[in-house]
């Protein structure tokens, strides 16, 4: 199966810079898709392909850097590089702070730029497996039975089979089975493996709660 190419967003109201950025991208072997406006850009469903952007501050209607403010919402996993003809030092903090890459002042040297969305495009694939890892990980989680859930918290707690056992008035033997069965469904190799998941996924029983006769499980 082939990757999807990654897309390199241009967004800026000069038709000859959009037409040189498109060039300079298309040559160096990535996909570019340009736009006229924040608007219009706004309008393009979210890439789920390793992107970045490429933007303007100076726009017609949104400005770049309130375009960026408004992709914080639903994409700001995205690498944004700002290109402008008369930045400030108030206005290039303002981005860095808001996360850019990178704050570039025209005229700029292709290869600065070339660099800029080199390293952008490999933070978004990054950025993109460990959701993929984590979409994973919900999925497994999402398999579990209800009993397997309250297993699973209790063994990540601390608790030895045979106070789960006690905990849930189940037979140390059915706890072994769910446990078994937990660690197979999670692809957990070891119960360090298990932990972890559980950290990342939130789920876990208060230590308070532990041995008490409360048991607070979370469910996702």
């Amino acid at each position: 199966m082939t990757t999807p190419d990654p897309i390199v967003f241009v967004v800026d109201d000069d038709a000859s810079v959009r037409e040189s950025l498109d060039l300079l991208i298309r040559v160096a072997g990535w996909q570019p898709e340009t736009y006229a406006s924040a608007e219009a850009f706004l309008g393009r469903p979210r890439a789920l392909v390793p992107s970045c952007l490429v933007l303007d501050v100076a726009l017609p209607d949104l400005n770049g850097l309130d375009l960026q403010q408004r992709l914080w919402a639903d994409r700001g996993d995205m690498p944004i590089i700002f290109i402008t003809g008369h930045g400030d030092v108030p206005m290039t903090v303002r981005a860095m702070k808001a996360g850019a890459v990178e704050f570039l002042t025209k005229p700029f040297r292709d290869d600065v730029l070339l660099g800029a969305i080199a390293s952008s495009l490999e933070r978004s694939r990054g950025a993109l497996e460990r959701q993929a890892e984590m979409q994973g990980l919900r999925d497994r989680y999402a398999t579990l039975s209800r009993r397997e859930r309250e297993v699973t918290a209790l063994v990540v707690s601390g608790l030895l089979n045979k106070q789960i056992a006690g905990q849930l008035r189940i037979s140390e033997i059915t706890v072994k089975a769910h446990r078994g069965r937990v660690m197979r469904k999670m692809g957990a190799a070891s119960l360090a493996d298990l932990v972890k998941m559980t950290e990342r996924l939130g789920i876990g029983v208060p230590a308070a709660d532990v041995g008490g006769g409360a048991m607070a499980v979370v469910y996702l």
